[in-house]
């Protein structure tokens, strides 16, 4: 039942992510941060089984790392989801994790960008995007509200909206909401 929403604003990229870990009809708790920090400008939120979700993010986090290290640099954010979509895809033919991912950075050249990726190992840049059965209720508002070169205040605002009617019409109660963003300063959690 995980619910990630993001969008990309005039100098930032926005991630939120419901905190609820649940299974099957039990939620075990309401504090899970299911957006991994992957770099000093790169975030994943993450959607899927716990084992499976956990796994993979700290899979491609060590990785990410590894990279730097080894290299002397820091992959950009579409280096990082190019990188991530292979492992997806390779897994997908070995041992697949079942994990639907929102992958968000800010590079110095190319400025915030934003990424969605499924289970299947599909990849597409976008300007917003939903995973979970909140996205049902949110790509609507998204839809009407979203607009290019938004402030923070205004993404806020937008996904706030988002927020308020997955509460009014989704079945299942999520009370818990986090959100990261990612600016040129790096990442930050901030309140909604």
């Amino acid at each position: 039942m995980d619910i990630l929403l993001g969008l990309v604003g005039k100098d930032y990229v926005m991630t939120v992510s419901d905190r609820s870990q649940a299974r099957s009809i039990v939620v075990f708790k309401h504090d899970e941060d299911k957006i991994f920090q992957l770099d000093d400008h790169i975030v994943m939120a993450t959607a899927g089984p716990q084992g499976d979700r956990a796994n993979f993010a700290e899979y491609i986090q060590r990785n990410i790392q590894l990279y730097k290290y080894r290299n002397d640099l820091s992959l950009t954010t579409k280096g990082a989801a190019n990188f991530t979509r292979t492992e997806l895809a390779t897994f997908l033919r070995k041992s697949p994790y079942q994990v639907n991912l929102l992958m968000g950075g800010y590079d110095e050249k190319t400025g915030p960008s934003l990424y969605y990726m499924d289970y299947m190992a599909s990849m597409h840049k976008m300007d917003y995007a939903a995973h979970g059965y909140g996205s049902y209720f949110s790509f609507s508002t998204l839809d009407k509200f979203y607009k290019k070169n938004m402030t923070l205040e205004e993404g806020k605002e937008v996904m706030m909206k988002c927020i308020k009617t997955i509460h009014k019409r989704f079945l299942v109660h999520c009370p818990k909401f986090i959100c990261k963003i990612v600016t040129k300063d790096g990442v930050k959690e901030i309140e909604l």
